[in-house]
């Protein structure tokens, strides 16, 4: 009887990703959440944005309840009268296309300056490094704080200060991953052949130090949707134009002592499930990818 042949390689990771259920619902879980963000505009109840189609008389009213005109608010009504289902629907979108778009552009970022330290060495490394350890020192919320203070509101304003607050966790980890690489013989073979250290550096090294930053990315989507919405229920964060879950939450929070518990509730439910989602399903990508990571990874 013959030998079983291996598995390609993307089917062997999948095969190996597969074998935490918990990985799996997490997964399952993730692409619903995707799915329900991008097809807001169709399968949402309403627009909650569009105020031709909002009621005053609709206000606060209770998840369940039927409103005159035959409309069944089943998670609520906010004070506007928006349908609350969907706006958790529209908040997703927003702070889902906040989060990555922060992430990769602090991958990006972080990606380059890290390969250019650790591959390079000398001065430039200290430069580099310096300023990650300075970057480091304080935390991701108060840079974001500062920035937005100066900034203002907006979109691209939040993007800015979360890649400003994230950048310097994919340096760290592109530089570690570099140094180990840039020993090896693949390298030196490249050297004898008198390739430039940019094209050895980003089209050699790069490619296998990819898996530690795919998994940090992973985690730092979590992490920067978690800071948005941090950011927004302080009012410093999205615009009331485009709010996210964390400008829902904050929109309900006056309410509660008065027993409206649901215009807070359910779009903070939304954003556990989230980040709980993306962190369940990066810990598995981590231990797939890079097992040397596994209880080592703190950002």
């Amino acid at each position: 009887m013959s030998a079983a042949l291996p598995l390609p390689r993307w089917q062997a990771f999948a095969a190996s990703f597969a074998e935490s259920r918990l990985a799996l619902a997490a997964l399952a879980a993730l692409a619903v959440i995707l799915v329900a963000a991008l097809a807001a505009p169709f399968i949402s109840p309403q627009d909650p944005y569009d105020l031709a189609r909002l009621d005053i008389l609709d206000a606060k009213l209770a998840p369940g309840t039927q409103a005159a005109s035959g409309f069944t608010y089943w998670l609520g009504s906010d004070d506007q009268g928006r349908d609350m289902l969907s706006a958790i629907l529209y908040g997703l979108r927003v702070s889902l296309g906040v989060g990555i778009a922060a992430t990769l552009a602090a991958l990006a970022l972080g990606m380059a300056a890290g390969m250019t330290a650790g591959y390079a060495g000398g001065w430039l490394d200290a430069l580099i490094m310096r300023i990650v350890d300075l970057q480091l020192s304080f935390p991701a919320m108060l840079i974001a704080l500062v920035l937005l203070a100066v900034l203002g509101q907006g979109v691209d304003k939040i993007v800015i200060a979360l890649v400003a607050a994230q950048w310097a966790y994919y340096a760290r980890t592109a530089r570690g991953a570099a140094l180990v690489e840039r020993r090896k013989e693949y390298v030196d073979a490249a050297v004898c052949m008198a390739l430039s250290p940019a094209r050895i550096a980003f089209r050699h090294v790069l490619p296998n130090c990819l898996p530690p930053l795919v998994v940090v990315a992973t985690v730092q989507v979590a992490h920067a949707i978690a800071l948005e919405a941090t950011l927004s229920f302080l009012g410093l964060g999205v615009p009331i134009t485009s709010p996210s879950l964390g400008l829902l939450i904050a929109n309900g929070f006056a309410h509660l002592l008065s027993g409206k518990y649901w215009i807070s509730l359910f779009p903070g439910v939304a954003l556990l499930i989230t980040i709980v989602a993306i962190n369940l399903a990066g810990d598995r990508l981590r231990d797939v990818l890079d097992p040397r990571l596994h209880g080592h990874y703190g950002a």
